[in-house]
């Protein structure tokens, strides 16, 4: 039977690890310094507790009743930590350092796939993938070997798929066994390509600011270093890409109309006209001409391109794409985030289904915030507002920026190393095997 490595665990291979990842340590701010010695020695309680606000925000769901008292670890954070910050790109680099060193002890083995593998099963391949969980300081290189999957890999494995934006259930399906087998130089590759990306999205941060981040379908609202409230989101599908986004958001359009884009009207709305003509009543889309004329679907010819000469508006209400809120700010691309009345995406891994603008999820706590700084909108006004279906506009007073950004790997202060899929093969590095793309 193969030995669980004892990389980077403790012993001579460790201490010749971190005498390579301490180099330089000291010169770098206390936070890094912190998430360094995180790093290196693998899943402490700090890190633990920054896993369990990851496996939290992913699924809200509680760690199981079946745990061992060594794997009862898991404390939610004090602070939550913004993806985009100075200490961010200091621990990532970090985190570069922590790879290069495993790489150069032959990376991680394999994890042959089977159907699943979950909390009591024996099988051959939970020997290789206790392995390939102690080399990145998922499992503790004291949490035993064999071929029984136990609660301490069940703990583990949790760690990973919060790590890597997946469900958080313990099991070990396909979308796990790809995301485990992907190579080390390729992990280490995501890292030293995001470092550059982190540098410049932190370059100018303010005190307030909205991030979305596209590769993790994820939206932070951050203030004074803190992440205030963190929300689930669906994004661009790789042949409708959302697009990167540096603006300030000035406007909230409560139950507003949805103008359906041109682009939209030729690619999707003209072809299914062609085969349901009741779509629009349905839909509860209006036409109207250049003179603001309202027009009957009869009157259109759908075989041909005059509709696109026609402007398309669907009423307020809970049918509507946008669904109650509309998150406005400049954009060469015409690109908002707003809410939706298909609120069951949000409860999948890839949320990649959008023509490029951003849904967000309970967007009502995120525009809260946003108008916390402007006279007469606090929650009551807000919630009359949407309760009323009427439009209503709503100006910030201070406009907050936003950016969207493509991270597809980072280490925050608290030592977690995370990683999302290149969603629009901006890495060079190529597509996971074996991970359903949105």
């Amino acid at each position: 039977m193969a030995r669980a490595p004892h990389w980077p665990g403790g012993g001579h291979d460790r201490r010749r690890f971190l005498t390579l990842f301490g180099a330089g340590v000291a010169s770098v701010p206390f936070m890094a310094r912190t998430a360094a010695a995180q790093l290196a020695h693998g899943s402490g309680a700090s890190t633990d507790s920054a896993l369990q606000s990851l496996i939290e925000q992913n699924q809200n769901q509680a760690l199981g009743q079946n745990f061992d008292s060594a794997s009862r670890t898991i404390h939610m954070p004090q602070a939550s930590l913004p993806t985009l910050a100075p200490s961010t790109v200091q621990t990532t680099e970090l985190a570069v350092g922590k790879y290069e060193g495993i790489l150069a002890h032959g990376g991680w083995p394999k994890v042959p796939p089977t159907d699943r593998l979950r909390l009591g099963n024996r099988h051959p391949s939970v020997v290789p993938l206790r392995q390939r969980l102690m080399i990145v300081g998922d499992l503790a290189s004291n949490a035993g070997e064999g071929d029984v999957f136990d609660s301490y890999v069940e703990a583990a494995v949790r760690r990973f798929q919060a790590r890597h934006g997946i469900t958080v259930d313990g099991i070990v399906r396909k979308e796990m066994f790809a995301r485990l087998n992907v190579p080390c130089a390729d992990r280490l590759a995501q890292l030293k390509i995001n470092v550059g990306r982190l540098k410049k999205a932190t370059r100018h941060l303010k005190d307030r600011y909205v991030m979305v981040n596209i590769p993790a379908a994820q939206v932070e609202a951050v203030e004074d270093g803190v992440v205030v409230s963190r929300h689930t989101a669906v994004v661009g599908r790789p042949s409708r890409p959302s697009p990167a986004v540096d603006s300030k958001i000035i406007e909230i359009n409560f139950n507003p109309y949805w103008t359906v884009p041109v682009s939209l009207v030729r690619r999707d709305l003209i072809p299914i006209m062609q085969k349901n003509p009741d779509y629009l009543k349905q839909e509860h889309i209006r036409i109207f001409d250049m003179k603001g004329n309202e027009l009957n679907p009869s009157e259109i010819n759908w075989y041909s391109t005059d509709a696109v000469s026609y402007r398309f508006k669907q009423d307020p209400g809970s049918f509507n794409a946008l669904g109650s809120i509309r998150i406005d700010f400049p954009s060469p691309d015409g690109v908002y985030m707003h809410d939706t009345p298909e609120k069951g995406l949000f409860g999948e891994d890839m949320r990649f289904h959008s023509s490029g603008c951003v849904r967000v999820q309970n967007v009502r706590e995120l525009v809260y915030w946003l108008l916390d700084k402007t006279p007469g909108w606090d929650r009551q006004h807000i919630d009359q507002a949407i309760a009323s279906g009427d439009r209503i506009d709503a100006k910030l007073k201070r406009p907050v920026p936003v950016h969207w950004v493509y991270i597809t790997a980072w280490a925050t202060p608290d030592g977690v190393v995370q990683f999302r899929d290149d969603i629009y093969h901006k890495d060079g590095i190529g597509p996971v095997e074996g991970v359903a793309k949105g």
